[in-house]
């Protein structure tokens, strides 16, 4: 993609934030059937990642109850992608709610002394509108990292894993990273890494 298609991307999604500050905060769709209306255009229902979700997510909650038993001097911290990871941005693109069980585990790792640190490909000059989208959600945000536009002509998962290595600097402890696309997890610094549903590149 062209730097100016991005740019162009960027200003859309800027406009979908905004539009959608005065949606419902989490994704967690009452009735299959419409769920399945909502995803009527892709290849899986909204519920069946919603599931999906669940069961990647499921082993997160027992591993940090484990790693966060024992009092510890250092910073603990879990790094999130945000698009599809943290907020339900391609079953909801204007209202991009909270994923439920993924809102869940961020509360009750905060709960437990970690931080929240949000690591994203999208650019920060929107970081106020995706800082409001994630407290509107549930999440606390003890640190949030886009891309600026040099950022722009680096490869996603290089560019995941510096900040990383930038959260390391700062005296934190990355004791997972969560995300729904492998550029999310790969490059390393963190103890173990959480990957949640894309379908092959459908929830990009």
């Amino acid at each position: 993609m062209s730097i100016k298609a991005k740019l162009v991307a960027a200003a859309a999604l800027t406009a979908a934030i905004t539009a959608g500050l005065a949606t419902p905060a989490v994704a967690a769709p009452a009735h299959p059937a419409a769920a399945a209306v909502a995803a009527s255009s892709s290849t899986v229902t909204e519920a069946q990642w919603l599931a999906d979700v669940s069961t990647a997510i499921a082993p997160a909650r027992g591993y940090i109850e484990q790693r966060t038993a024992e009092p510890t001097d250092r910073k603990l911290a879990i790094v999130f992608d945000i698009d599809n990871t943290t907020l339900a941005t391609h079953f909801h693109p204007f209202a991009m709610p909270g994923i439920a069980p993924v809102v869940q585990l961020a509360q009750y790792a905060h709960s437990r002394g970690v931080a929240l640190i949000f690591v994203t490909a999208r650019p920060d000059f929107i970081e106020l509108a995706t800082r409001i989208s994630l407290a509107k959600a549930g999440y606390t945000v003890d640190g949030l990292y886009g891309r600026d536009l040099h950022d722009l002509f680096e490869p996603v998962q290089q560019f995941k894993t510096d900040e990383r290595i930038e959260v390391e600097r700062q005296g934190y402890t990355i004791i997972a990273s969560i995300g729904n696309n492998w550029t999310d997890l790969g490059g390393g610094h963190a103890e173990r890494t959480f990957k949640l549903p894309d379908y092959n590149g459908l929830l990009s």
